[in-house]
């Protein structure tokens, strides 16, 4: 019996070894592609902020999107949901800054990233940004 199990020990050794579960060789690796884009269409929600020190600052506006849809009772219900959008980009970010209106309809191309924060509490929550690549401004309201 003991020659059976080291046996079959033996065999599935080769098997993890020919499958190559893991690479050992850096050169050998092959990097996964991913991807992390947004596009996100709708209503600034009020006037942009400038935030950070002068060698790193961001600029924040926040971005309302919503969605139609029927509940129960065939009424027609719009929910609003809320988006943080911050820009790095140095040009971008100074016309964000300058140019964009609250009321103002935008679209933004970018990535979403998320992360966490304590209160004054100091209880930990997480939060979630879209990273602006690109802002196109529409026409403004007035």
């Amino acid at each position: 019996m003991f020659r059976k199990v080291i046996s079959q020990l033996v065999q599935n050794v080769r098997i993890a070894n020919s499958k190559q579960l893991y690479c050992t060789n850096v050169e050998d690796m092959k990097l996964e592609r991913t991807l992390n884009r947004i596009t996100l269409l709708g209503r600034v929600g009020g006037y942009p902020q400038q935030k950070g020190n002068e060698e790193h600052r961001v600029v924040i506006f926040s971005l309302a999107t919503h969605n139609n849809y029927r509940n129960m009772n065939g009424d027609l219900v719009q929910r609003t949901d809320w988006h943080r959008i911050c820009v790095f980009k140095p040009n971008l970010r100074e016309n964000v800054f300058t140019y964009l209106k609250k009321g103002q309809r935008v679209l933004v191309s970018g990535k979403i990233t998320y992360g966490e924060f304590k209160d004054e509490e100091g209880i930990t929550k997480t939060s979630s940004s879209v990273i602006a690549d690109d802002v196109i401004f529409f026409q403004s309201l007035s």
